[in-house]
C-alpha cells in the first residue's frame, strides 16, 4: 500500500508559476515510477510526466520545456515544477506511484489530486 499526498495547488495567472508536492507513505526508492497526471471534466487522465525509481524522466509533449519532474528520496516526495503556465494547464492534477511486483503484477496507487487554475 501507498497513500500519496499532493500539495501545492492553485489559482495562477498565465506565465506564471507552481510547484506541486507530492508526498508518499513510503520510500519511494521502492516505487518503479512516480508520476503526475492531470484531468479535466469530460477528459481522460493524462501523462503530465513522469520519473522512474533509476531517475528517468518522461513528459507530455504539451508540457516539455515548461515542466520538471523530481523526487527527494530522502523525503519520499516527487515534485512537479510548472513555469509559463497556460489556462490550457487548468485541471486536477493527481500524483501517481506505479509498481511492478517481482511476479509481473502492475499497481497503481493514486493522491486526491489537487486543482491547478491559470487565469487572469
Amino acid at each position: 500500500q501507498v497513500q500519496l499526498v499532493e500539495s501545492g495547488g492553485g489559482l495562477v495567472q498565465p506565465g506564471g508559476s507552481l510547484r506541486l508536492s507530492c508526498a508518499a507513505s513510503r520510500s519511494i526508492l521502492s516505487i518503479d515510477a512516480m508520476g503526475w497526471y492531470r484531468q479535466t471534466p469530460g477528459k481522460q487522465r493524462e501523462l503530465v510526466a513522469s520519473i522512474t525509481s533509476d531517475g528517468s524522466t518522461n513528459y507530455a509533449d504539451s508540457v516539455k520545456g515548461r515542466v520538471t519532474i523530481s523526487r527527494d528520496n530522502a523525503k519520499n516526495t516527487v515534485y512537479l515544477e510548472m513555469d509559463s503556465l497556460k489556462p490550457e494547464d487548468t485541471a486536477v492534477y493527481y500524483c501517481n506511484a506505479h509498481l511492478i511486483r517481482s511476479w509481473g503484477e502492475e499497481i497503481d496507487y493514486w493522491g486526491q489530486g489537487t486543482q491547478v487554475t491559470v487565469s487572469s
